[in-house]
C-alpha cells in the first residue's frame, strides 16, 4: 500500500524545487488531486505503487537528470489521465500538467519541459543528448527488470487493466509490443540502467514471449 503522506511530501518537494520556495500556492490540493487520479478503479498496474517506483528510480538515477525536479513532476504527470481503452493518455496527461503547472508557480519554461518529458513516454526513445528524457523512461521501463515474482505480478496487473481484450487479442497485441521492445539496441539509456538492468529486462521480455506464444490448451 502507497504511503500516501509520503507522496505528498514528495510531491511539495519537487514543486518548490521546480518553481522554487514560497513560489507559488500551496502544493498539497495539486498533490492530492494527482494522488486521487492515481487511485482510479480502472488502474491494476498504473497506480500509485507504480507512481512510487517511478519516483523511487528518478531518484535513483537523478545524478544524471539535468533538471530532477522537472523529471519528478514529469513522473507525477506522465500516467495522470489513464484509460486502458484510450490511446491519447500521455497526451491528456500532458495537457494536464500544462494546465495545472503554471496555476501552481511553475515557469512557462519548465512547465512545457514536463509536457515535453510526459509525451516522450508514449515512445520511450529520448534523444542522445536528452538526459532528463532518459532518465524518466528508464524509471519507467525499470519495471521490465524487476524479480520473477515482480515481473509476473506486473505483467498479470497489465493483463488485469485490459480484461476487456479478448485473450487471443491481448496475447497477440502484448506479443508485439515484447517483440518491438527486443528490437531496440537498447532498452535502457542511462550507464546505471544499462549496467544493471538491461539484460535482466531482456531476459523478462524473451520470457513473456515465449509464455505468450505457447498455444493455450482447451480447456477440459
Amino acid at each position: 500500500m502507497a504511503d500516501t503522506e509520503a507522496l505528498r511530501a514528495r510531491f511539495a518537494r519537487a514543486l518548490e524545487g521546480a518553481r522554487g520556495p514560497g513560489g507559488g500556492p500551496d502544493p498539497l490540493p495539486y498533490a492530492d488531486d494527482l494522488i486521487g487520479r492515481w487511485q482510479e478503479p480502472q488502474r491494476h498496474y498504473h497506480t500509485l505503487t507504480h507512481l512510487t517506483a517511478v519516483l523511487d528510480h528518478v531518484d535513483a538515477l537523478a545524478d544524471h537528470a539535468a533538471d530532477p525536479d522537472v523529471v519528478r513532476l514529469a513522473a507525477w504527470f506522465h500516467d495522470a489521465v489513464y484509460l486502458p481503452e484510450r490511446s491519447e493518455n500521455e497526451e491528456r496527461s500532458a495537457r494536464l500538467a500544462e494546465r495545472a503547472l503554471p496555476e501552481a508557480g511553475v515557469s512557462a519554461v519548465k512547465t512545457a519541459e514536463v509536457a515535453r518529458l510526459v509525451r516522450l513516454t508514449v515512445t520511450h526513445d529520448p534523444a542522445g543528448d536528452d538526459r532528463d528524457g532518459q532518465v524518466l523512461c528508464d524509471a519507467d521501463l525499470a519495471i521490465l527488470a524487476a524479480p520473477p515474482s515482480s515481473y509476473a505480478a506486473y505483467t498479470a496487473a497489465v493483463r488485469e487493466e485490459y480484461s476487456f481484450v479478448p485473450n487471443d487479442a491481448f496475447r497477440a497485441g502484448r506479443a508485439d509490443v515484447l517483440r518491438q521492445l527486443l528490437a531496440l539496441p537498447r532498452l535502457f539509456r542511462t550507464p546505471h540502467g544499462q549496467e544493471h538492468w538491461e539484460a535482466t529486462a531482456r531476459y523478462n521480455l524473451r520470457g513473456e514471449l515465449e509464455m505468450l506464444s505457447t498455444p493455450t490448451p482447451p480447456p477440459a
